[in-house]
């Protein structure tokens, strides 16, 4: 596990290709937020105007007044989603250049949590087309974002997996060499005891006695 300022440089600094594209789901986490943020603020009513493209198929307005949009924890969903995307930032970013190797645990969570972020992201999409005839833009960004976070994390994923499957392979292969060895080792003891039993029976005075 890297120091603080190891970690600072390695995230600062760095370059691998894992670290590249820690860096990119980062980015696409603030894309996620930044919607978030936006369209929380006309949740909020600290903004009474909320754009959308100009197609038919977008009414962010009308989707993010909806029932919809207020029916999860009494709160606006757009806030729910910076916390969400808070969270993916944060696995991204934990953790030093060789995590892979190092914490192989981080990397594999954050696959796992961009995986978890599209599934939901697409499911709220059905919803929001299902309740109100229309989509919110902002909202169809951030699933953008969600989904090609996932394709950057799979690559680092695989190679913790491999790591942890390593490390396994080691442990079981440590116990079975022990345990060939203490069968060794009862193997030669009882070899040891026999020779010592014969060469007793052969000493002549056992043969005198006999």
């Amino acid at each position: 596990m890297p120091s603080p300022r190891q970690l600072s440089r390695d995230l600062r600094l760095g370059r691998s290709p894992d670290l590249s594209r820690r860096r990119g789901i980062v980015a696409l986490s603030f894309v996620g937020a930044a919607a978030g943020m936006v369209v929380g603020a006309y949740q909020m009513g600290l903004i009474r105007r909320l754009p959308s493209l100009p197609f038919r198929v977008f009414d962010a307005e009308r989707v993010d007044a909806s029932d919809y949009a207020y029916k999860r924890a009494q709160t606006p969903d757009a806030l729910l989603m910076l916390v969400t995307y808070g969270i993916t930032a944060v696995l991204a970013g934990a953790g030093g250049k060789h995590r892979a190797r190092q914490t192989p645990l981080l990397p594999i969570a954050l696959a796992a949590k961009t995986i978890y972020d599209s599934a939901v992201a697409l499911k709220l999409g059905q919803e929001e087309w299902a309740e109100n005839k229309a989509l919110c833009d902002y909202c169809q960004a951030a699933t953008v974002a969600s989904i090609a976070s996932v394709a950057l994390a799979l690559p680092e994923a695989a190679r913790a997996v491999d790591t942890l499957m390593q490390r396994t392979g080691v442990s079981e292969g440590t116990e079975e060499r022990r345990r060939r060895k203490a069968l060794r080792d009862l193997e030669l003891a009882e070899d040891a005891a026999r020779m010592a039993g014969g060469t007793a029976y052969a000493d002549p005075e056992y043969a005198g006695a006999e």
